[in-house]
């Protein structure tokens, strides 16, 4: 199952229309990721699909990320906090479209192909958006097509045998548990293609 551009812009869309209906919550409030809010976790979440894309264009020769950050103006609107994630996903998405398709580059995941860093983008804004969206109390409803794709890519090792696939993706980046199965505190994708 290939991971896409089409998938990252499924995803980005799915994110902004759920919190869309949290537009006039209180985001600097609102828990996010980890120790962030949800104001900071839509910004974090704009400069890593933006710092995806500088990865694949640069190629660094060293292991290393682009020495940018991507941020949002103080100022910025929950409406144009989510125009940045959109923008930012859109960046990603062209970079990936008009690149080789041989195209490798670093991450500490493995050096990603193209479908490695689609499906990066797609965890980052999966999982990133449901942290915003439990803390502003509203609820996403990503393509579970999507879903399984980037689970069978981005977490080989996962068996989500039987269990809906955004439910899965949930457990295997540790924002549910899932009756008898393990933990997986610590988890990591895959960002090295499967092959490899």
């Amino acid at each position: 199952m290939t991971v896409t551009p089409d998938d990252l812009d499924a995803a980005i869309e799915s994110v902004v229309d759920g919190l869309r209906r949290a537009s006039d919550g209180d985001w600097p409030a609102a828990p996010g990721t980890g120790e962030l809010n949800a104001w900071r976790t839509a910004e974090h979440l704009g400069d890593c699909l933006i710092s995806y894309a500088g990865l694949v264009l640069a190629r660094p020769s060293t292991p290393r990320f682009v020495r940018f950050e991507a941020v949002a103006d103080s100022a910025a609107t929950t409406s144009e906090l989510l125009e940045f994630i959109t923008v930012g996903g859109g960046i990603l998405g062209a970079v990936l479209r008009t690149a080789a398709p041989d195209v490798r580059a670093y991450h500490p995941s493995g050096h990603a192909d193209i479908e490695g860093f689609a499906g990066m983008g797609c965890v980052e804004a999966l999982v990133h958006g449901e942290d915003m969206a439990r803390g502003l109390g509203v609820t996403l409803a990503p393509p579970r097509e999507v879903c399984s794709r980037v689970l069978a890519r981005m977490f080989p090792e996962v068996d989500a045998a039987g269990v809906d696939p955004w439910i899965a993706l949930l457990w295997a980046t540790d924002r549910i548990d899932l009756p008898g199965r393990p933990s997986r505190a610590g988890w990591q994708w895959r960002g090295a293609p499967l092959g490899d």
